[in-house]
């Protein structure tokens, strides 16, 4: 057996489809990749556990002359390469694949999409569901043959509306093995090492892009240090917006309570290490970074999006705001800061929970779908 992942960029299969490739391995299964080859960005990354590995010029931006080179490159790959599946993952990675594999499709190749949140659902912009569902239904009626969902609101708008198979896994699976491996031995070395013994640690991963809303929490730690001087708030990520970050918090003067990390292969350490992990992003499929911080028993402050509602039960296993303001972020934090024992009982209470989402789980879930 043979598989092809695709994705547009291929950081996406190093962060989240290495469960997929190992249980694809242990059953004897040749796993090529094909996507574009950002891992320069990425701070050490690598793609070195799949057999081969096609640099495709995919861009995110449906407008890009760069999708019809990929269109052809990735037609020729899969006519040649007599896959017995090939699996597209992210909106462009999905839509040019499933129009490159229309002829392999009739040859016998199954087509998988797997979709880390649609663009549409409950609350979401009209115009995204003028737009982007009648294009993901189209191609999951005519070219995909087991559209697979991360979301629980996914999979039931997709099992009722679309007509194929349609799949639903815990998502794409926290690494329990690492994310468990710290000691408290090592974080108490690692705060002591990187100075946060002196502060109170907020964790916020993700790429920093308009979407993930890192603006916010600046906005946020400017009433936070007010009442806590101590505390301190971790960015960890790199993107398109880190200039705009950086002066943002320089104008705010918090350069002393606010630390851009970069991208980080260790993050592990980091969350561990902290304290309280936040997010406020506009919109999420299914995160993974909360589901490690409820892995290694942290308490979280998140925006009201479906992604978080999913993970986070409010009140319960962390904060979900009404509204990601500047002040409600703020508010929930400093209540959190100041209540280790609610800190202590959401964490206990979110470790418990998470556990159908770990890669150990997910790769119970990945065996049914492909049939192994």
């Amino acid at each position: 057996m043979k598989v092809l992942l695709v994705a547009t960029v291929q950081s996406h299969i190093c962060q989240f489809h290495k469960p997929l490739v190992n249980i694809l391995h242990e059953h004897g299964v040749e796993v090529h990749v094909a996507a574009r080859n950002n891992l320069a960005e990425k701070n050490g990354l690598a793609l070195d556990f799949v057999e081969k590995v096609f640099d495709i010029p995919f861009a995110r931006s449906p407008k890009s002359k760069n999708n019809i080179i990929a269109y052809k490159q990735l037609k020729k790959i899969i006519d040649e390469g007599h896959y017995d599946v090939v699996h597209c993952n992210t909106p462009m990675g999905g839509i040019v694949t499933r129009l490159a594999a229309r002829n392999a499709r009739k040859h016998g190749t199954k087509v998988y999409y797997t979709a880390h949140g649609f663009h549409f659902y409950k609350g979401a912009p009209k115009k995204n569901w003028i737009v982007f569902y009648p294009i993901e239904k189209f191609f999951a009626d005519h070219f995909t043959d087991k559209v697979i969902t991360i979301t629980k609101e996914d999979y039931r708008l997709a099992s009722k509306k679309f007509n194929t198979i349609v799949e639903h896994m815990h998502g794409v699976g926290v690494n329990e093995e690492k994310y468990l491996s710290v000691t408290p031995v090592e974080t108490k070395k690692f705060r002591q090492e990187n100075k946060f013994d002196e502060h109170f640690v907020i964790l916020c991963t993700g790429e920093l892009n308009k979407n993930k809303n890192q603006q916010v929490l600046v906005q946020a730690m400017e009433e936070v240090v007010k009442k806590c001087p101590n505390v301190l708030l971790l960015l960890a990520g790199n993107g398109p917006e880190e200039m705009n970050l950086k002066d943002q918090i320089e104008e705010a003067g918090l350069s002393a309570c606010i630390q851009l990390l970069g991208y980080h292969t260790d993050l592990e350490k980091y969350v561990n290490a902290s304290d309280l992990v936040v997010s406020a992003s506009k919109r999420e499929g299914l995160p993974l970074n909360i589901m490690e911080a409820m892995l290694c028993g942290k308490a979280v402050v998140a925006s009201n999006n479906r992604g978080h509602r999913e993970l986070i039960e409010n009140s319960v296993t962390g904060t979900v705001v009404a509204e990601c303001s500047p002040n409600q972020i703020a508010e929930a934090t400093l209540e959190l800061i100041e209540d280790s024992g609610k800190r202590k009982k959401y964490g206990d209470a979110a470790k418990k929970t998470i556990q159908p989402y770990t890669s150990k789980n997910i790769t119970k879930e990945l065996q049914s779908i492909y049939e192994l």
